[in-house]
């Protein structure tokens, strides 16, 4: 072989390596990004794993949320629906426009513009149609009393979403018993049962009244996460829809404070009532019927309890005073 030949071939074996080390460094390069696009894949994969599962998250909340809270009943034909004796039909509207169905019972034996008013605020469940009897017992022991329905209960317009709507209509529940009846605010007893608790408790703490009562109420909303949902860390209820700080905010409450709880209840625990009592500021009163539960505190106290409820109301919203 020839010089230039020689040449010639060394230059070619050369040139070839060259570029076989191109090739390898190109590979190498394409294993590298198609590391990096895979790692990509698998972190967009995630993130978005992450965000729905966020957002499955937050809106199967509430949902659970508000159907654990609210159980309204709508009116319907047939089904039980008696106005109480010496009762009538009231309409008024709520701060976002629905209209509000109550019954107003006038008190029985007195003139009813002396005679202390009673607003009534039911739990979470069914409507006034099933404690119509209450205004009549109230009504006969001297009081006014209106029983009202929230927003999508019983013959009110509308639908309960949260807790605010629940405080705006009991807002105008009010107005409507001072602006329409002439009711004075100091002769104005705010009586509240289970979930009506929390909403006469935030209108005492922002508006004028004589008293209010709380029955089978509860102390709050992280309270009762705790109690039916004990593995939910307590930071996450911040984020609920629903607070009802109620003991908290009976920190503002500067009017007298009945509390009634019965010793057995199943769904509000009584120690739940103690802490609404503890809350309070005086003067104030703790009643505890030992053998009743959550919806029966009135059957099993009997004209016992209502007398006792009676006697409150007529020491701190008496016209006299």
């Amino acid at each position: 072989m020839g010089l230039g030949e020689r040449e010639w071939t060394e230059g070619w074996a050369l040139g070839f390596n060259r570029l076989a080390g191109t090739k390898l460094l190109f590979d190498s390069y394409l294993k590298q990004q198609r590391r990096h696009q895979s790692l990509g894949r698998i972190l967009l994969t995630i993130s978005f794993f992450i965000i729905c599962s966020g957002i499955l998250f937050y809106f199967g909340a509430r949902w659970f949320e508000r159907s654990v809270v609210f159980h309204p009943e709508r009116y319907r034909e047939g089904a039980p629906w008696k106005m109480p004796e010496g009762g009538e039909d009231v309409w008024f509207k709520g701060a976002s426009g629905e209209r509000l169905h109550g019954w107003y019972v006038r008190a029985q034996g007195v003139e009813a513009e002396r005679a202390p008013t009673v607003i009534y605020f039911h739990g979470n469940g069914g409507n006034i149609g099933l404690i119509g009897w209450l205004g009549e017992a109230l009504a006969t022991r001297g009081f006014n009393v209106l029983l009202f329905d929230y927003r999508g209960y019983g013959r009110s317009e509308g639908a309960v979403r949260d807790e605010r709507g629940i405080y705006e209509d009991a807002d105008a529940a009010y107005d409507y018993i001072v602006r329409e009846r002439g009711a004075r605010p100091e002769q104005v007893v705010l009586y509240g049962q289970s979930l009506g608790t929390t909403a006469a408790v935030d209108l005492a703490a922002r508006r004028a009244c004589a008293a209010i009562i709380l029955e089978s109420g509860l102390s709050s909303a992280s309270d009762m996460a705790s109690l039916i949902l004990p593995w939910v860390p307590v930071w996450v209820h911040r984020y609920g829809m629903n607070h009802f700080e109620s003991a908290r905010k009976l920190e503002r409450v500067r009017v007298p404070v009945f509390v009634s709880h019965g010793g057995r209840d199943g769904t509000i625990p009584v120690e739940q009532g103690y802490k609404l009592y503890n809350a309070a500021r005086e003067p104030k009163r703790l009643v505890i019927v030992e053998d009743a539960g959550h919806n029966d505190l009135i059957a099993k106290g009997g004209r016992e309890y209502l007398d006792a409820l009676a006697a409150f109301i007529r020491t701190f919203a008496n016209p006299a005073r």
